[in-house]
């Protein structure tokens, strides 16, 4: 194969060409393809990874999808503006760019990068953090992602503290894992609903308690909730600020549901336009990159008071049947897709 001259310092000889999946438009799993395209290069902060795990999300089912349309201008109108799909990333640094301070050629990393669903993938310096001794690359590889988001949810917009009671709503899921385990982290007594066969793996991640959301409605019992953390949800907003104490948090995370326009982005600013009359605090938030947030996360696995939640590892080439697994509830956890050895 070709070797190709990469920018910056190099650590191992970088191929010029590389298997990726590839997606050229928006639709059904099908619409991603593995191709072989051409290695990127790392531009002035960035360092190129060689991939060898990358995390399975929402996200990037939307993106896959283009739905909902009202998200298409931030990705693409007709197709994406990126061709390889994947944000959560774990690997090694094998080439840097001009300007890359704390990061060497040869670090084993974790974090995210555009396109990660290849055999190379470029990354911005600082959206990338060493991974943690005892962690290794398949469990790092899916972290960033769901834990930041999580992180953030629990820790900033929620601002959740020892003695509070929190309730997560949708505690298996990628970003529900980590919240159950920040939240408990915290000190907070954590309630988390699921589905009846993974109520155990929510008890096993810190919930003192857990609620099948199949036989109960959560807004329908006695208890209230400091803090409820609301994933991917679909119960009216009204119902969940009833279930609140009287100067209680909801946050919002993410949306499903709704339809192909505006897909669950109702919920969340009915929940902004709501909060504006009753003490109560009602918001949502889009999550982004945080290299602090990302130290704080590697620093709360190392100590043992987060694990990763991956569950499942599967090669590249069943990316569809992944991302269907994903879409249909049937992942406990994470999963993540094996790029290489």
């Amino acid at each position: 194969m070709t070797e190709k001259c990469v920018a910056g310092t190099a650590a191992e000889t970088v191929p010029a060409t590389m298997h990726a999946v590839v997606q050229r438009g928006y639709g059904a799993p099908g619409v991603l393809q593995l191709e072989q395209i051409a290695v990127p290069t790392p531009g002035t902060g960035q360092v190129l990874v060689r991939v060898h795990a990358a995390g399975l999300d929402r996200g990037v089912w939307h993106v896959m999808a283009g739905l909902p349309y009202l998200v298409r201008p931030m990705f693409g109108l007709s197709t994406p503006r990126q061709p390889v799909p994947g944000f959560d990333v774990a690997g090694t640094v094998v080439a840097l760019g001009d300007e890359v301070d704390g990061l060497a050629a040869g670090n084993r990393v974790f974090g995210t990068a555009d396109g990660s669903y290849a055999e190379y993938a470029v990354a911005d310096a600082a959206t990338l953090a060493p991974i943690p001794d005892g962690l290794d690359l398949d469990a790092a590889a899916g972290v960033a992602v769901s834990g930041l988001t999580a992180l953030e949810a629990v820790r900033d917009h929620g601002a959740v503290r020892a003695g509070q009671r929190v309730l997560v709503i949708g505690a298996s899921g990628g970003v529900g894992g980590y919240a159950v385990q920040i939240a408990a982290a915290a000190g907070a007594e954590v309630t988390g609903v699921a589905s009846a066969a993974k109520v155990d793996y929510v008890r096993s991640l810190g919930a003192g308690s857990t609620i099948d959301y199949a036989a109960d409605d959560v807004t329908e019992l006695p208890d209230r909730y400091d803090v409820i953390i609301d994933i991917n949800g679909r119960l009216p907003i009204a119902r969940l600020a009833r279930i609140l104490t009287p100067r209680g948090t909801l946050v919002v995370v993410g949306g499903e549901g709704g339809d192909r326009l505006t897909g669950g982005l109702h919920r969340q600013l009915g929940a902004s336009i709501r909060s504006v009359f009753t003490r109560r605090k009602l918001g949502f938030f889009i999550s982004s990159p945080s290299p602090a947030g990302l130290r704080d996360l590697a620093a709360l696995i190392a100590s043992g008071a987060v694990r990763s939640t991956v569950e499942s590892v599967r090669p590249l080439a069943a990316v569809h049947d992944a991302i269907a697994d994903l879409s249909a509830g049937r992942i406990r956890g994470k999963a993540v897709l094996r790029i290489t050895d």
